[in-house]
């Protein structure tokens, strides 16, 4: 079981380590790095590759850690007792099986993708500790403990919104997705787009690379936004030339609200545009 990349995602050497390296040690693998370099799509791909089945469990700021575990529902088993329902005999009818319990109840080995931990509060990654180190739980309801039929890949995101507690990265092995070089973007760009023209690309790339290093940029254009950006000079036929004739230190480059996410870039881009203008 090892991961060496797949033909639909340009996995880094280092990257390539990280991953069999937390699946050797059964640690789960905390992946950073800014938000588009892919860091969710790394757990599809891993389960895609070693063959294993993918359980996703998406993070929200009202995520609590229990959610993850079960949920008992306590008010529908006392409407149904009311209206006398034969089902409130059983309480396994009312108990809602989570992320972490269909993980540890699969039949094979899977991924289990916790995506964007830093979203939920705190105290949301110590609450885990216990079960993702004993890969195990007990559930009060019905008294039963549920552990691992086999431990699973565990993949976990996080964008550094907020600072992760030492407890929990102890028992982690961590991975920061560099923004990838000119020459991995490029691979990442073929492999999206193949066949594209190289020309299109360089100029492409150029302009791209030149928008990220513009000073007191406040969202720098990640990855997905780069290729979204290619879409769409694809889809409205914008030439060489087109690319060509326009500065991107000082010029806003076409469609770029691919690009660009907020009003304080845009607004730098037109006043480096403007000063241009002046200039000449």
């Amino acid at each position: 079981m090892r991961f060496q990349g797949t033909e639909n995602y340009i996995a880094t050497d280092d990257l390539k380590v990280a991953v069999n390296a937390a699946i050797v040690l059964e640690r789960p693998l905390l992946v950073k790095g800014e938000p588009g370099t892919g860091k969710t799509v790394l757990a599809e791909e891993v389960a895609r590759a070693i063959g294993a089945p993918l359980i996703t469990w998406h993070i929200k700021s009202t995520t609590k850690a229990q959610q993850g575990l079960y949920e008992y529902d306590a008010v529908s088993r006392l409407r149904d007792s009311q209206l006398g329902d034969p089902r409130v005999s059983d309480i396994h009818n009312y108990i809602k099986r989570g992320k972490l319990w269909d993980a540890f109840a699969h039949s094979q080995r899977p991924v289990l993708l916790i995506d964007e931990i830093d979203k939920a509060d705190i105290e949301f990654p110590n609450d885990l500790l216990l079960e993702l180190d004993r890969m195990e739980f007990f559930v009060y309801e019905t008294s039963e403990t549920i552990r691992a039929a086999q431990r699973p890949v565990v993949v976990i995101t996080s964008n550094n919104e907020k600072e992760l507690p030492d407890a929990f990265l102890r028992r982690c092995f961590f991975h920061y997705i560099k923004f990838p070089d000119h020459e991995t973007m490029e691979r990442i760009v073929d492999v999206h787009f193949p066949g594209i023209k190289k020309r299109l690309i360089e100029e492409a790339l150029r302009i791209f690379f030149e928008v990220r290093d513009v000073p007191g940029l406040k969202k720098k254009p990640s990855t997905s936004e780069l290729l979204d950006w290619l879409k769409l000079l694809l889809n409205e036929d914008i030439s060489v030339e087109t690319l060509r004739e326009r500065d991107p230190k000082k010029i806003i480059p076409p469609m770029h609200g691919a690009l660009l996410k907020n009003e304080q870039d845009v607004h730098l881009f037109e006043r480096l545009a403007f000063l241009t203008r002046r200039e000449r």
